[in-house]
């Protein structure tokens, strides 16, 4: 099942959180006892921070977010941050009156930079907020357990620099050599990618070029310019390679696409499309027109749409 990125957030902080809830229950309860006594609570957090899972610094704050212990480690104490201001940090400002537990928004950490969650717990005394248990927990100390987030194909448009919206209507297409050899460029596009190993591809008409990714090196680009698309020689670079059993655009939907690109640059002299890209193992097509506005959708809603919808969608 598809989710949401923000979905995909949800479920892992909803994890982490059942982690931390009890352990952190236990340490607020024992903190209780011992909490004016600075040594004695440290004692405590000291010898329950093992019980805390994934945690970088353990400590306690009082109800106005001052430090009313030192900083537990892994390492040990660490005693310059006791009497610390924690109040205008972003998980401080989080906690509400009614709030018993909570596991704050990601942050970028003060000394290390780099990005965080904190988990809260009050501590009470007959009846009375004494203050919170706090521990810092670095993202990069979780686990690697977590699914991997799927891009959803919904369709998506994004709008772009409003100073380039601005001035559209002062702007006109400037022919580029790959206008000029478009039918070439794109037969050598098409052979790389249904024979010859591109699966990911970025074409940038006014600078006539392309990026491209192959399956045999993923994490590498290489840059088409101008003289390479329009020689077919450059395919004796890329040697033949299988079409990709789980790829979601079909190969034999790759030269619809190209035509469909082409249509849009030379649509209209004002609003004609800039860039685009094609990625055939998520089936999503992108395009960037002269407005700065974006589009993200699967190939084959991209097919559906006739030249009248990007005109009238672009007017």
């Amino acid at each position: 099942m598809t989710t949401t990125l923000q979905e995909s957030i949800r479920a892992q902080r909803e994890s982490l959180a059942a982690l931390l809830r009890e352990p952190l229950a236990e340490i607020a309860r024992c903190s209780a006892e011992v909490w004016n006594r600075r040594e004695s609570l440290d004692d405590v957090l000291e010898s329950l921070f093992p019980r805390v899972p994934h945690c970088t610094f353990l400590y306690a704050v009082d109800a106005d977010g001052i430090q009313v212990s030192d900083n537990v480690s892994a390492t040990g104490l660490l005693p310059e941050h006791y009497g610390r201001d924690r109040s205008q940090r972003p998980y401080m400002k989080e906690v509400g009156a009614d709030t018993d537990f909570l596991l704050s928004e990601a942050y970028i950490s003060l000394r290390a930079k780099r990005p965080s969650v904190t988990a809260l717990q009050r501590v009470v005394r007959d009846g009375e907020t004494l203050g919170y248990i706090g521990a810092d927990i670095d993202l990069r100390d979780l686990p690697g357990t977590a699914r991997l987030y799927e891009e959803p194909g919904a369709w998506r448009q994004i709008k772009g620099d409003p100073a380039v919206r601005g001035t559209l209507f002062h702007q006109t297409r400037v022919e580029s050599l790959m206008d000029r050899h478009i039918d070439q460029a794109f037969s050598i596009l098409e052979e790389l990618i249904t024979e010859r190993g591109m699966f990911q591809g970025v074409i940038h008409f006014s600078s006539s070029r392309a990026t491209v990714w192959v399956v045999d090196d993923p994490y590498r680009y290489r840059i088409l310019d101008h003289d390479a698309l329009a020689d077919p020689d450059v395919c004796f670079a890329y040697p033949r390679c299988p079409y990709p059993d789980d790829a979601l655009l079909p190969a034999t939907a790759v030269p619809g696409v190209l035509k469909g690109l082409r249509d849009l640059r030379f649509m209209d002299e004002t609003i004609y499309l800039r860039s685009a890209s094609i990625n055939i193992f998520n089936g999503m097509i992108s395009l960037t027109f002269s407005c700065d506005g974006s589009h993200y959708m699967r190939y084959d809603e991209f097919l559906d749409k006739d030249m009248a919808f990007w005109v009238g969608s672009a007017a």
